[in-house]
């Protein structure tokens, strides 16, 4: 016991949690930095976690230790709790990550209001453009006019892409308005279809003082869920980001790129070096539902062009009669606080089983020096707000908010889920002081506003009030907890199983015919695809039986176009191959 109590002299506190000495820890932690660090980057919260000492996490939570701080690997505390497979953990650690995000939530709603309101007033409208390079599934890719006034500490935004769910797209006309001022806010979510309008007012003060974590505890389901689902975090690689303009022309002849977009010249960019690492955990799942997560994504890996590494449990052959499911490897606190000490593949916790995959993607950007908006003052807080509802908004933020050219961002391509990118275009700004106003909504036409009009711009204040035949609903929240990517994977999933068939198909002898042996299997390709879609969705989503007959007759179309698609692209290339040959000729002889 004296050697624990030496290796651990300069870590007091986390010896006390290695021992689940939670009475003395409750004692000891009083004026102390409960977010200190072990040798091993563990703060104490994570190393109770990963013991699996639910007393000791307990009161360090009580204490309020960080439940979202990341460790030395980028794995959250929660992360750490699902690997325990313990629901007791994984409820207590989820319940108090959800209150410090609501708080952190709250608090942040002034500040965010001060940004909108000293920003000169504007309206701007936003069109997002989804697209694949997934066959099939690009077919069936949405797009949206997000519409934005903004007047004062007010903020309207018009959408009508509403989500993902059930294997396919929502539609609706919402609108979400905004008012605030100091510490007071009012939230209305307009439901136009049903003429339906939920308010929520509410005293920022008050609300956190209502707040406790009775309020914040999460459903059984979301706990089963989360044990029987692999531990999944991904991450943006941008620290060898780099922007380069993109060329156009032909070889000696290339220069940097401009395109006018909305009657704005701006210069394109290529953003290169960019990875999204994908990290995850699978040794909390029974054999049982390994095997079913491995049938799931293997038909997607082969399309998502990634590098795939796995790590199968380390140190299994170390393992001694001390060992402790937490400990598997009996690492002694001798061991563990000795910083010198070198583990190797040792660690506590269960044995990782992780997978790491990279994939490598790029962005392109089209920035304007004359735009009439700021993006800082004007663009981002409101990209702020809606990103605490809006998948899509959350994954613009992140990127929207790293180091770009000169400029404003008038265009943009991203990737946004696995399988789909976005491109979103900024346009018709002041071009709509009322709702009413019948401007034209695909943000495709010329700018003639100046940037002095800008600053004269009034939105009429009737856009932010509610229309006389609309039913009011007070202080109902309509809070969307759905998880997207989760929905979105599924459904690239199910679109990749037709995909795979065809690659199948054109591995084989047919393939040797090239593009002009396509009709040669277009019957046994649909039939594949029919097996395909009946096996992948009675799999996968159970309960989208109703959207079968929907989809059924998108699926007849998409794959009527792609056939047409085909012929067509056929012909293009054998036209641009020959204008190239003649180019190439013109050049020789002029030399």
């Amino acid at each position: 016991m004296s050697s624990a109590r030496d290796a651990g002299g300069h870590f007091p506190l986390h010896l006390l949690v290695w021992n689940n000495d939670y009475r003395q820890l409750e004692r000891e932690l009083r004026g102390q930095n409960v977010e200190a660090l072990d040798p091993r980057g563990r703060t104490l919260l994570h190393l109770a976690v990963s013991l699996g000492h639910l007393e000791s996490a307990r009161v360090l939570l009580r204490h309020k230790a960080d439940v979202t701080k990341e460790n030395r690997e980028g794995w959250t505390v929660l992360h750490e709790a699902v690997s325990t497979g313990d629901p007791e953990m994984v409820y207590t650690v989820l319940q108090h990550r959800d209150y410090h995000n609501t708080s952190m939530a709250l608090e942040g709603v002034p500040e965010l209001l001060q940004k909108i309101l000293e920003a000169p007033d504007f309206y701007v409208q936003m069109k997002w453009e989804f697209t694949s390079w997934v066959p099939l599934v690009s077919r069936i890719c949405p797009n949206d006019v997000c519409r934005i006034w903004k007047s004062g500490a007010k903020l309207r935004v018009d959408i009508t892409l509403l989500g993902f769910e059930n294997m396919s797209w929502i539609r609706g006309r919402r609108s979400f308005i905004f008012k605030g001022e100091d510490n007071w806010a009012e939230l209305m979510e307009v439901n136009h279809d049903d003429k339906v309008v939920t308010t929520e007012h509410f005293d920022l003060s008050q609300e956190m003082e209502r707040l406790t974590l009775d309020l914040m505890k999460p459903k059984g389901r979301e706990v089963e869920r989360r044990l029987t689902s692999p531990v999944i975090n991904t991450s943006l690689d941008t620290k060898n980001i780099a922007f380069e303009r993109t060329k156009s022309g032909f070889w000696g002849w290339r220069t940097d790129k401009a395109e006018v977009v909305n009657g704005y010249e701006a210069k394109v960019y290529t953003v290169n070096n960019v990875s999204v690492i994908t990290k995850i955990r699978t040794e909390h799942l029974t054999e049982e539902e390994k095997k079913r997560y491995k049938a799931d994504r293997n038909p997607l890996e082969s399309l998502l062009g990634t590098v795939e590494h796995q790590f199968g449990a380390q140190g299994q052959d170390l393992t001694t009669e001390c060992a402790t499911a937490n400990n598997p490897t009996a690492i002694t606190p001798d061991e563990y606080f000795n910083e010198e000490f070198d583990l190797k593949d040792r660690d506590i916790g269960r044995p990782k089983e992780l997978t790491i995959r990279t994939q490598k993607f790029k962005a392109t950007l089209w920035m304007c020096e004359e735009f009439p908006l700021s993006l800082v003052e004007q663009v981002i807080p409101i990209i702020d707000l809606m990103a605490r509802t809006s998948a899509h908004f959350a994954r613009l933020r992140d990127f929207i908010k790293l180091e770009f050219p000169p400029g404003f961002p008038v265009k943009i391509e991203i990737p946004l889920f696995h399988v789909l990118n976005a491109r979103i275009t900024f346009g018709n700004v002041n071009g709509c002081s009322t709702a009413e106003e019948t401007v034209s909504q695909n943000s495709e036409g010329t700018q003639a506003d100046s940037a002095s009009a800008v600053t004269n711009f009034e939105v009429d204040q009737s856009v932010f009030e509610i229309p006389e035949s609309y039913h009011v609903q007070d202080n109902g929240r309509n809070v969307h907890l759905q998880d997207e990517d989760y929905e979105i994977m599924q459904f690239a999933i199910q679109q990749s199983l037709l995909e795979s068939s065809r690659n199948q198909e054109l591995s084989g002898p047919a393939s040797n015919g090239g593009i002009g042996q396509t009709h040669a299997y277009d019957i046994q390709y649909e039939r594949a695809i029919q097996e395909s879609l009946l096996s992948s969705s009675e799999g996968l989503c159970p309960d989208a039986s109703s959207e079968t007959s929907r989809f059924d007759s998108d699926l007849q179309l998409a794959m009527e176009l792609s056939a047409k698609e085909l012929e067509e692209r056929e012909l293009q290339l054998r036209q641009e191959e020959a204008e190239l040959q003649q180019v190439l000729q013109l050049s020789l002889t002029e030399k």
